[in-house]
């Protein structure tokens, strides 16, 4: 009996040890911060302007925006160029796509505000037209940009394909034109044409490294050459196999013209001259200053695109 009291003492004096240790813990936090800084809100607003750009730097846009709103500091800090740099603009149809899409009400701040900011600029499109036209009509108005990449995307066919050419080719003059500083552009599957490249290299061409526009049926070996002439310091290349030509192959092999560190070629017709490629290749291993590495892709047989 007297061991069975003696288990009930102890089992009632836990939980008293329980609070006295809660109790302990809260003096000591309170006698660390004080009582009344404990309960008080954190005075957001006082944190340095490098710190709240780093807490912005990991939000999304949506969230970003929102945190703006927390006081004046915080809304002068979403206003810091560092944070437009880099951007994407994501544009969808409700009836084509499930996707979300960036805000027009957005868009226009950006126009007006971040838009000699941005730097390494990107479009997302679906398949419908009126968002490829909306991606044109953005870049029609990024007058003052001074943009290093720009890569239009397309996340389902036709997109850009079903703008007018001179509607795409007058959008990207004004980018062309403006950027003096491009390093990278990628175009696959849009209206692109010759008098396009000839306005990118006349104005990009010291800076240019990376042109990929695979699927760009107004292009023609004469505006590749453009480029292969001009632009020296171009390192990668992406292009349809229907605009190679033998003048053109040279000047992609030669240590006269560019010195490519990669080539794509993308074969995206079965061609009726089943030996083509098979040449290609050979002569490009051939080449006075071939490509450090070159690739097939498409629908053309595995076992014809490497040369023996």
């Amino acid at each position: 009996m007297k061991r069975a009291k003696q288990k009930v003492v102890v089992e009632n004096k836990a939980p008293e040890t329980s609070q006295k240790s809660k109790k302990q813990k809260t003096c000591s936090y309170e006698s660390v911060f004080g009582k009344s800084d404990l309960h008080s809100s954190v005075d957001w607003g006082s944190l340095p302007h490098h710190v709240i750009l780093r807490i912005f730097q990991f939000l999304p846009l949506v969230d970003r925006a929102r945190a703006s709103s927390v006081c004046q500091r915080w809304n002068e800090v979403f206003h810091i160029p560092d944070l437009w740099r880099r951007f994407e603009f994501e544009l969808n149809q409700p009836a084509t796509s499930y996707l979300k899409s960036t805000h027009p009400d957005l868009i226009q701040q950006i126009i007006k505000k971040h838009a000699d900011h941005l730097q390494y600029v990107s479009f997302k499109v679906d398949s419908s037209t009126e968002s490829a036209e909306t991606a044109c009509n953005i870049l029609s108005q990024l007058v003052n940009c001074s943009m290093r990449t720009l890569g239009l995307i397309s996340t389902a066919k036709p997109s850009f394909m079903n703008v007018s050419q001179a509607h795409f080719a007058s959008a990207l003059t004004v980018v062309f034109v403006n950027s003096k500083s491009l390093s990278s552009v990628k175009i696959d599957d849009t209206p692109l044409d010759d008098p396009s490249l000839k306005v990118l290299v006349a104005n990009n061409s010291a800076t240019l490294k990376l042109l990929k526009m695979s699927s760009c049926p107004h292009v023609s070996p004469a505006g590749i050459l453009c480029v292969a002439d001009q632009c020296h310091g171009l390192k990668e290349l992406a292009l349809n196999y229907y605009v190679l030509s033998d003048e053109l192959l040279l000047a992609l092999s030669s240590e006269k013209h560019v010195v490519l560190e990669h080539l794509r070629v993308d074969i995206l017709v079965i061609p009726n001259d089943c030996s083509g490629v098979t040449v290609l290749g050979k002569n490009l291993e051939r080449a006075a200053c071939p490509p450090a590495c070159y690739a097939f892709s498409g629908l053309y047989p595995q076992a014809l695109l490497c040369p023996s």
